[in-house]
């Protein structure tokens, strides 16, 4: 088991891997953290954080390294161009939570494995929110001693579920933003029939919050779209990454996602609008602007 003092990298410390990181580090693991952007590890350096040069620095001395990256090519590039898996100390566990396509998890694995080294994907759901909190839902894909050993690193951010092999955490998290995106746009439906109808959206809201249709979507993002409130939790850009990962997976095993589809084109048509970095309960927008 990795419990504190065992040390840790963190790769990634934008709006998801900040709060995580910190929430490691009050956990009381010595955490090393690394980012594009140094200026963005202030907060977790005065919580003691050490910021490393780069990202092969960073990972040098620890037992466990945590990616939280932007997408898949981003992962392999520092994966195996800028040096970190090399930089690993033998039988270390790299565990990707960013959100990837599964194909390209299944490959990291097998490329780590050839190197000596432990890896497990598992991506996250429950936004900014949920990091702080550290309530993340860890969706977790790989050997179940493996996921077993990091049980206490997921612990001090959220709660895991072993899912199955390589690459199943991140075909878990596809299933997740299928779900959350179709649901995203039928409270965008609702709320704007209810406003074009004549009722109240947030009393229409509060109305229906108790029924079968009660959702953390409903609850979170239905009050976001009611005071137009679109500073990114969740980016419209990477929504559209996980919906068309989900689509091309649905793909190769002959599945067809017409829910999916649709919603996918709907936040496609909101990003080309120039709105990509926009919070994804932004797509009311689209509904809004949508005309017989």
């Amino acid at each position: 088991m990795l419990y504190p003092p065992v040390p840790i990298s963190f790769l990634g410390i934008g709006l998801m891997g900040k709060p995580m990181a910190m929430n490691l580090i009050k956990s009381g693991y010595p955490v090393t953290v690394w980012n594009r952007t140094p200026s963005k590890a202030a907060e977790l350096m005065s919580a003691g954080a050490r910021l490393a040069k780069s990202p092969a620095d960073a990972v040098r001395h620890a037992e466990a390294v945590v990616l939280m990256l932007e997408n898949g090519e981003v992962v392999t590039d520092l994966l195996f161009t800028h040096g970190v898996a090399a930089a690993c100390r033998d039988g270390a566990l790299v565990i990707d939570m960013s959100s990837i396509a599964p194909a390209i998890a299944e490959d990291h694995a097998r490329l780590l494995e050839r190197s000596g080294l432990r890896y497990i994907d598992a991506p996250v759901s429950g936004g900014t929110v949920g990091a702080e909190k550290a309530t993340l839902a860890i969706m977790a894909g790989g050997e179940e001693a493996d996921v077993l050993d990091a049980m206490p690193i997921f612990n001090a951010m959220g709660n895991v579920t072993h899912v199955g092999p390589h690459g199943r955490g991140q075909i878990c998290k596809l299933v997740n933003q299928c779900i959350v995106a179709v649901t995203i746009g039928a409270v965008a439906e609702g709320l704007t029939l209810a406003k074009v109808g004549g009722a109240d959206p947030a009393q229409v809201r509060k109305a229906i919050i108790g029924g079968f249709c009660e959702s953390r979507i409903l609850e979170l993002h239905g009050q976001r779209m009611i005071d137009r409130n679109f500073v990114p939790g969740g980016l419209i850009k990477n929504q559209i990454k996980d919906l068309k990962a989900a689509l091309e997976v649905a793909e190769t095993l002959g599945l067809q996602l017409p829910l999916t589809d649709r919603v996918c084109e709907l936040f496609v048509a909101l990003a080309e609008a120039g709105k990509e970095d926009l919070d994804h309960s932004a797509l009311i927008l689209q509904i809004e602007a949508m005309k017989l």
